[in-house]
Order: C-alpha cells, then structure tokens, then sequence
C-alpha cells in the first residue's frame, strides 16, 4: 500500500508558489516514474506533470487532477488550501492502482498541475496539451468544516466565477492651494465606487461585485493627487452574468471618469469560470463514494461563493465530461488562513475516492 501520509509530510514541507513548483513536481514526476506511468514532464511550458498509463485496450480516457501550488510568496510559502493534500492522496491512488492493476481498459492520465491560485496553471495544462484525448476529467477538493464533516463527500462542487479587475485612474496632480488646477485622481475613484455600487444585475442569480482596494497618494498631504488605483473583486454562480458585469463595470468606471475629465486603464486579473459540471459524472461520483465510503458519507452538492481555475478545462473543451468532489476534511478555521488546519484521516478517504473513479471507469 502506498504511503499518503508521508507523501503529505514531505510535499507539506516543500511550498512553491505558481509556476515554480519545481521540487514538488520533480517528487511527483519521479514517483510516478517508479509506479511504472509514462511520465510526461514540464508540460505546458511550466512545471506542470502527466503520467499516463494507457492499458492498450479500447475504452475511455480518464484523467484526475490535483493542483500543487502553494500561497504567499515565494521566499514565504506555505500550503494553506489542502494542495498538499490534494497531491498526496492522488499520488497514492495512482501508485496503488497500479500495483492493483485496476486499469483494465482505456487510458489513465494523472494530472499534476501547477498554478491554481492565480488561475493560469489550468489554462497552461490545456495549452500543453494534457486534456487533448481526455474523455472525463475529475477533480476533488477538501473542504472547509462548515461545509461538510470528515468522513463525507459531495459529489459536485458548483463553484463561482471569481476575479479581479484593477482600474488605474489618471488625473493630473495640483497643488492643495489650488485644485481647480487638476483633476482629483483621488476623487474620480470615489465617484467610480459609487458608481459600480449602484449597478445591478439579475438578482435570480447570485453574485456579488464591490471594491476591496483604493490606493491613491500625491506624495505629500498638501497635494490633490493625479493618480489612484482601485481593485475590485467579482463574483458570480453564471458565466455569462460574469461577461456582463465585466462589461459593466468598465462601462462605469469609463463614463464616471470621463465625467471629471479623467482617464482610466481597465485590467481584468485572475478570472475563473464558474462551475460547468456533467450531471452524469455527478451520478457516477455519487454511486463511487457510496462503495467507497458507504451510504452515510454522501451529502448533497456544495454551491460555494469561492472560485476554483478547474473549470477552464470544460470551458475551453465543452465535449469534455467533467466531474468535482468536495472532500470532507473538518478543515479550519478556513481555507487560506494562516493557521488552517484539517484532520489528517480524510486522506484516506481520498485516496479511496480516486482509486474509486478508476475502478468504476477503467476497470
């Protein structure tokens, strides 16, 4: 049997931040390798890895998923969204099916990828190639105590669409004895906030937009500055209400700066669609964590606020079959904080889960 809990410890210790996973994807690349996969590394340009074991004979192709990256920076990382779990238990899965020889039929592909915090890592995968020949895709995610309990498992995720838009303001700086000189930067943003806060969109749909950041300073406290920045960060369960709110919102902050003879520069940072789940992989998980974990372990589909660059793939490959499990992990006091925390013993339930998905498909 596979050892999931020391492939944690390890992978638990050696945080990278996006794009520069490269000790964690050497580990994962070469242990894949050992297992007897063909191992396919630095796949889309970047650090992201493939093993694949194609049984030869006809049927589908099914890969897993696991991100490998880590938040903060790079001189300070440190895994505090379960990507170090997510890795171990699939890593483990792959190395015992193997040495079971579940794959009977079609293609197996274990995807490592890179870069799911900033949301190019999925997009990089797809461009590399790694979900050309795929059939289905899986994907799995521990989750928050609050959502569901260790020792259970939603068969779908229904993440939002998330990103973030960053607005540059150009005013012309004047001095604070005589402004009718230039154009408040400064002012202009305010004007833009309220602006975006009185947009308003299909209420049938949930969705939130709202400014999180306003920057703006002349240097001196006697200075009407000439220049400010303001972050908004959006949301939404549609990716076509996504679309719109991004057209509206440049819509606004254009027209509100024009108003006082200002400019600004739009940039859309960090877009993630919004969930697009295949009902019948849903059916499928659900059938699999019910054998695997038993009757008493399935909760029903988790709709959650949170953003998740998974979804790239269907978006980009719309024939593609696509599934998500929300793992129950007692995981806290939340994704991302400083000090998140989960119980360890949900990492054999994933590993079952995966092991699962290969049986009931490959098998």
């Amino acid at each position: 049997m596979a050892d999931v809990q020391k492939h944690f410890e390890y992978l638990h210790t050696i945080p990278e931040v996006g794009m520069q996973e490269y000790k964690t994807s050497a580990y994962l690349a070469d242990a894949l390798e050992k297992a007897g996969y063909t191992v396919e590394r630095n796949v889309g340009g970047a650090t992201g890895v493939v093993g694949v074991w194609d049984s030869g004979v006809p049927g589908p192709a099914l890969g897993l998923r696991a991100d490998m990256d880590a938040l903060g920076t790079p001189e300070h990382a440190a895994h505090l969204c379960g990507h170090d779990a997510h890795m171990s238990m699939l890593l483990a899965a792959a190395e015992e099916a193997k040495a079971e020889g579940l794959v009977k039929k079609g293609k197996l592909k274990i995807l490592f990828q890179p870069a799911e915090e900033t949301s190019g890592g999925a997009l990089s995968m797809i461009e590399g190639g790694a979900v050309d020949d795929l059939d289905i895709l899986i994907g799995m995610h521990i989750r928050p105590i609050q959502e569901c309990r260790v020792g259970q498992a939603a068969p779908a995720m229904y993440y939002s669409s998330a990103g973030h838009v960053i607005i540059d303001v150009h005013g012309k700086q004047s001095h604070g004895a005589r402004p009718y000189l230039g154009i408040s930067a400064l002012d202009a943003a305010c004007l833009i906030v309220q602006a975006v806060n009185a947009l308003r969109f299909d209420s049938n749909i949930v969705h939130n937009l709202k400014a999180t950041q306003l920057h703006s300073d002349a240097g001196v406290m006697n200075a009407v500055p000439g220049e400010a920045q303001i972050v908004f960060d959006l949301r939404s369960q549609d990716n076509d209400l996504m679309d719109t709110m991004l057209a509206e919102l440049r819509r606004a902050a254009e027209n509100t700066a024009a108003a006082v003879g200002a400019s600004i520069d739009f940039r859309v940072h960090n877009i993630t669609p919004a969930s697009i789940i295949t009902p019948e992989v849903t059916n499928l998980i659900a059938d699999i964590i019910r054998e695997e974990l038993g009757e008493a372990a399935l909760v029903p589909p988790i709709t959650t606020a949170g953003g998740e660059d998974f979804f790239w793939y269907p978006r980009k490959r719309p024939d593609l079959k696509v599934g998500f499990i929300g793992l129950g992990a007692d995981a806290q006091p939340g994704l991302h904080a400083v000090d998140m925390h989960f119980d360890h013993t949900c990492l054999a339930s994933g590993v079952k889960l995966h092991k699962g998905a290969i049986r009931k498909i490959l098998g």
